[in-house]
């Protein structure tokens, strides 16, 4: 088996989720994928926006990425974020952490997202 093969594998035995549970996790990843690569996308334009309209990037809040348009994401909800954690991290806690941290800022998705208790 090559070893991509291996990963989710690994990302099961790593969250102490039964079977019957694993699909959300790897929902909710493939969630946080989606929505990293458009923040992305999308950021740097708001970010232009904004300036223009003089909001200095210290005093910017997530309605202001919202109003041009961007479901904003704070940093512990990127996926690179999730990337960058260390082996042993509890990978269900910190997806759980990104969606709760999504719905927090973008209020429109309260209870839509998918996700878990923290273990």
């Amino acid at each position: 088996m090559h070893a991509s093969q291996h990963r989710p594998f690994q990302l099961w035995a790593n969250t102490g989720l039964k079977p019957s549970e694993f699909s959300t996790p790897v929902l909710g990843l493939i969630f946080l994928r989606y929505a990293d690569t458009r923040y992305a996308e999308a950021e740097a334009e708001a970010e232009a926006a904004l300036a223009a309209k003089g909001i200095a990037p210290e005093d910017r809040e997530p309605m202001d990425y919202q109003a041009e348009g961007v479901l904003y994401l704070h940093e512990e909800a990127r996926f690179s974020y999730l990337q960058s954690l260390t082996e042993g991290a509890n990978l269900g806690h910190f997806i759980t952490n990104a969606m709760i941290k999504v719905e927090e800022h973008n209020p429109e998705l309260r209870g839509v997202l998918f996700h878990t208790t923290p273990r």
